[in-house]
């Protein structure tokens, strides 16, 4: 059988029945298809809600997205209630608590979902009533249950203590910030006081102010004509009262007229968050935006045919991903192009992604790169139209912003007419890396020399994590680290009292992702160690040094220290470390001083005989350690020691807030104990 297929393969294109395929170049790009997208239909109650319909009869399931058209909001001292208001009001109504409306919704298979902007709902067709007697339960009658909102403040904290880490969540507080000012609504930043200060009154009054009909689209897609779309709609929202609600306007930022560079400091990190921001003039629908799109998804869409992966990725190693964004927004847009990059390529990561937008400026794209790229963009858009939802939100895009009513249908049409002309001169006007902020989150002292080639004569700034432009305090003249360390020692107890001290005993507890833990933590002269943690009463890890050798337990089994980690412990099971940095083969710096949380704290680098460094921080006022830096087999681990407690005159933690890359936890110390008796069997290996 194949050798007569062979046969007959032969004969045609023998006889030019089959035509030879050039398999060199890609097959020309055909003309842009026709899209048949069928117009919402819309209709307004007298209250002002603007009803738009989708029909779609594929799937019994109808869902309503009610959507409010607010302007954006300063906040203020209690920045993020606006988020918290809108989360309340899914908490519970009066006819309804919490669990009940939760129950409700479970029982006929809906969804519920309230924000800030809105409440969506969705449920199969013949539900369609009960889920929205359940929406209009929740928009007329919230109650905003006071333990609720201590619950999502509780939340907020500790996710606040969480993104102090996350160099993402670094980098858009200090951008913002340097953007926008911190008194404009995208340039807010929440911080612990902020969401100690927002009151219930608050997420009332913001619901009371801005939840109206006249400010409101209702959005109805599935399984449902549109006679009966306008019962629905007469029925349950044409009592919903209409009132004034205030609009806001805001002066666009002031562009940089040269780079912006700054530094926001993450200790100890071995990698730099890049990142290469500045604000556009780019409306929604503009003429600009399809070929802008194009031009940006060329540079760093997220594709790996995209300048930025292929240089900073494939070709340099830099990282695993390099990315631009370009945001339209009917207040001000923004460009940025980020990458995590090895903390010694940082300057060499900016230089890349400058090289890449100025290549787009002063040459033309190749058309087989802009086609594939139209391609893809095309494939995308298409496959968007799957979903019934996207011709509801085409039709509220063209309410909002005005578009022409067959934006929508020519868009492909659009898209395949953008040339290598069009993208140069979208990149020409688009891509200004000399008016941008140019951020590295990362270890201070590393990267801050690296970006002075940047500045054009001006200085690095360097910015905290509240997007807060850092105190940069020398240390005091005449302060020297037998200063700083002897301070230490008294304000612990004193070098005798301390010297007398032959064991310590700490009991503690935190709560680790929702898990409660206990930890006890055995130390005894000169260097042993052992460090037991449980969970409801059962052993989950235990580590033990006894000044020789060491090893970890874990479920997963034993694992015993080598020789590297015993060279370490030795020095880092110490009690009271600073009564030995003095001496031959430690080496100590002072690095200048900072401000945390209030309070001057003047920095101090040590390095143990073994080349281990330890990064530790000391009020001035108090000369109380209160954080401490280390490197970890597991990462950087971070140590804010927030209280100390008082036992027999000697000063020991007794609350630590602790992160160790993105995790974060607080460990309160309930049993301190010293000079007790600890058995030495806690120390056996």
């Amino acid at each position: 059988m194949k050798q007569f297929t062979v046969i007959i393969f032969a004969l045609l294109v023998g006889c030019g029945l089959m035509a030879q395929v050039d398999r060199t170049t890609a097959p020309p790009a055909g003309k842009a298809p026709k899209i048949n997208i069928e117009e919402a239909q819309k209709f307004e109650l007298k209250n002002g809600l603007k009803v738009f319909v989708v029909e779609n009869h594929k799937n019994p399931i109808v869902s309503y997205s009610l959507s409010l058209d607010l302007d954006p909001i300063v906040e203020g001292d209690k920045a993020g209630y606006i988020e918290m208001a809108g989360d309340l009001l899914g908490a519970g109504t009066s006819n309804r608590s919490k669990a009940e409306l939760d129950e409700a919704i479970d029982f006929i298979g809906a969804t519920l979902n309230t924000s800030p902007s809105g409440i969506y709902a969705s449920s199969l067709k013949k539900h369609s009533e009960e889920v929205l007697e359940l929406l209009t339960d929740v928009l007329y009658n919230p109650i905003f249950p006071a333990e609720e909102l201590d619950k999502l403040k509780k939340q907020s904290l500790t996710a606040l203590q969480t993104s102090k880490d996350d160099p993402g969540a670094i980098a858009s507080n200090v951008s913002g910030a340097l953007l926008y000012g911190k008194d404009h609504p995208y340039g807010e930043v929440m911080t612990e006081k902020t969401i100690e200060a927002i009151t219930l009154d608050d997420c009332k009054k913001f619901y009371t102010t801005f939840y109206r009909p006249n400010v409101a689209y209702l959005i109805i897609v599935g399984d449902i004509s549109l006679k009966d779309a306008k019962k629905q709609a007469k029925k349950y929202f044409s009592s919903w009262e209409m009132a004034d609600v205030p609009t806001y306007q805001y002066e666009t930022p002031k562009k940089y007229t040269k780079p912006k560079v700054a530094v926001a400091n993450k200790e100890g990190a071995n990698q730099s968050t890049v990142y290469l921001t500045y604000t556009v003039d780019l409306k929604p629908g503009c003429e600009d935006e399809i070929k802008v799109k194009v031009m940006n998804y060329i540079l760093g869409g997220g594709t790996f045919a995209a300048r930025l992966i292929a240089n900073l990725r494939e070709d340099k190693a830099y990282t695993y991903g390099a990315y631009s964004k370009l945001n339209n927004d009917e207040l001000v847009g923004s460009f940025s192009a980020s990458a995590k990059v090895r903390t010694s390529v940082t300057d060499s990561a900016f230089t890349e992604i400058i090289y890449e937008m100025n290549r787009l400026k002063t040459e033309k794209v190749a058309e087989e790169d802009l086609q594939l790229i139209k391609n893809l963009l095309a494939g995308s858009f298409s496959r968007s139209l799957e979903d019934p939802k996207t011709i509801a939100k085409f039709a509220l895009n063209i309410e909002k912003y005005k578009l022409p009513a067959n934006y929508y249908q020519t868009y492909l049409e659009k898209l395949e007419a953008v040339t290598a002309e069009d993208v140069q001169a979208m990149a020409q006007k688009y891509l200004t890396p000399e008016n941008a902020v140019i951020l590295a989150v990362g270890d201070l002292r590393a990267v801050r020399p690296k970006l002075e080639k940047f500045t054009d004569g001006t200085k690095v700034e360097m910015y905290d994590f509240y997007g807060d432009e850092m105190q940069t305090l020398p240390v005091p003249e005449g302060v020297t680290v037998d200063d700083v360390i002897g301070n230490y020692i008294n304000s612990i107890g004193g070098k005798e009292l301390l010297g007398n001290v032959n064991n310590v005993e700490l009991g503690g507890v935190m709560n680790i992702q929702g898990m409660d833990l206990s930890m006890t933590i055995y130390s005894k002269k000169p260097n042993w160690q052992c460090v037991e943690t449980f969970m409801q009463g059962n052993l989950v890890s235990k580590q033990v040094f006894n000044g020789v050798a060491g090893y970890s337990e874990s479920p997963m089994g034993n694992v015993q220290l080598d020789a590297d980690m015993v060279k370490s412990m030795e020095y880092q099971a110490r009690m009271f470390p600073e009564l030995y940095y003095l001496e031959d083969g430690f080496k100590t710096e002072l690095s200048g001083m900072e401000i945390i949380n209030g309070d001057e704290a003047v920095k101090l680098i040590v390095t143990n005989p073994v080349g281990n460094e330890v990064t530790a921080y000391y009020s001035m006022q108090s000369g109380l350690k209160i954080r401490e830096v280390v490197g970890s087999p597991q990462g950087v681990i971070i140590s804010n020691i927030l209280e100390y407690s008082d036992v027999d005159g000697i000063k020991l933690p007794k609350v630590l807030k602790q992160s160790v890359g993105l995790q974060s936890f607080e460990i309160t110390f309930e049993t301190i104990k010293v000079n007790t008796e600890i058995d030495d069997k806690k120390f056996e290996i």
